[in-house]
C-alpha cells in the first residue's frame, strides 16, 4: 500500500540538552513501527530528508535526529564542501558515544509516547549514521539495525569510556543486524570490514552481511558516488528488513 507522508520538527530534551528531530510518518491511521535514522555528519541534509521519507511512505514513522545537536545551534545543517566535511569530522571526533546512548534513549521514550507509534524500534544510518545504528541496537528496545556502510567500527576512533567502543560492545548487542559496505570504500577497508565480521561471528549474533561493487555514500543523491540502481535496491532490502523486524 502506498502511503502521502506528513512531517512534523520536535525539540527532544535529552541529558546533553535540547535535540532536534525531524519525523516523517504515513498520512495514515498507525499505529506504525519506528525507525530512527541517523545521519551523515553533515545531519539532515536533503539526500538525507529524502531517504527519511522514502522509508516513511512504506509505512513507517522515520524519526531523524540532529547528531550533533550539543554542537551546534539547534537547526544546523553542514555543506557537502571542504569546510563542511571539517566541521561534521571535528564534531565526529568530540561527542563522546555515551552521549549518542542517551540521545538514543531520549528518542525511544519520545516514540513509546507517541499515539501513533508502536511498541516497536529499529535503527537505520548512513556512515557515522550507519556507526550509530549499529550503536542503537545495544538499546534493549531497539529490535533491528540497518547500517549502511557504518564507518569508525573497525577503527574505534570515536570517543568513549575505554571498553565502551563499539566493537568491543558487539556481544551485547541482541537485536538482528544487517550491515552492507561497498568494497571501493576507503573508509572501511578490506581488514576493517573483516575485523566487523569476525567480531560478529565469534559473539555469536544474528546479522546478516553484504558487500557491493560502490563508493562511500553511493546511497547520497548528491555527487558523483551516487549510485541511483543500487540505492534503490538497498532501499528494498531495508523495507523489507524493518516489515520482518518490525512486524
Amino acid at each position: 500500500m502506498s502511503m502521502m507522508v506528513k512531517q512534523a520538527v520536535h525539540d527532544i530534551d535529552t541529558p546533553t540538552g535540547p535535540m532536534r528531530c525531524y519525523l516523517y510518518r504515513p498520512n495514515a491511521e498507525g499505529p506504525f513501527s519506528t525507525i530512527i535514522f541517523y545521519s551523515e555528519i553533515f545531519q539532515q541534509t536533503a539526500p538525507i530528508a529524502r531517504a527519511a521519507a522514502i522509508m516513511a511512505g512504506h509505512g513507517f514513522v522515520v524519526l531523524v535526529p540532529e547528531v550533533f545537536h550539543e554542537l551546534n545551534p539547534l537547526g544546523t545543517v553542514l555543506a557537502y564542501d571542504d569546510a563542511g566535511k571539517d566541521k561534521g569530522n571535528q564534531d565526529k571526533f568530540t561527542k563522546g558515544l555515551e552521549h549518542h546512548d542517551s540521545d538514543t534513549q531520549a528518542l525511544v521514550e519520545f516514540a513509546q509516547r507517541q499515539p501513533f507509534c508502536s511498541s516497536l524500534v529499529g535503527a537505520m544510518g548512513v556512515c557515522i549514521g550507519g556507526h550509530l545504528a549499529y550503536r542503537a541496537a545495544l538499546n534493549s528496545d531497539v529490535v533491528g539495525a540497518f547500517c549502511l556502510y557504518p564507518t569508525d567500527i573497525h577503527s574505534n576512533t570515536l570517543p568513549c569510556n575505554k571498553g565502551n567502543d563499539s566493537l568491543s560492545r558487539t556481544g551485547d548487542i541482541q537485536g538482528e543486524l544487517a550491515l552492507v559496505f561497498g568494497r571501493q570504500d576507503p573508509h572501511v577497508d578490506v581488514a576493517g570490514r573483516q575485523l566487523i565480521y569476525a567480531k560478529l561471528s565469534e559473539t555469536k549474533r544474528c546479522f546478516s552481511w553484504l558487500e557491493v561493487n560502490a563508493q562511500h555514500a553511493f546511497m547520497r543523491d548528491e555527487g558523483e558516488r551516487y549510485d541511483p540502481a543500487l540505492a534503490l535496491q538497498m532501499y528494498g532490502q531495508a523495507v523489507a528488513f524493518f516489515q520482518r523486524v518490525l512486524r
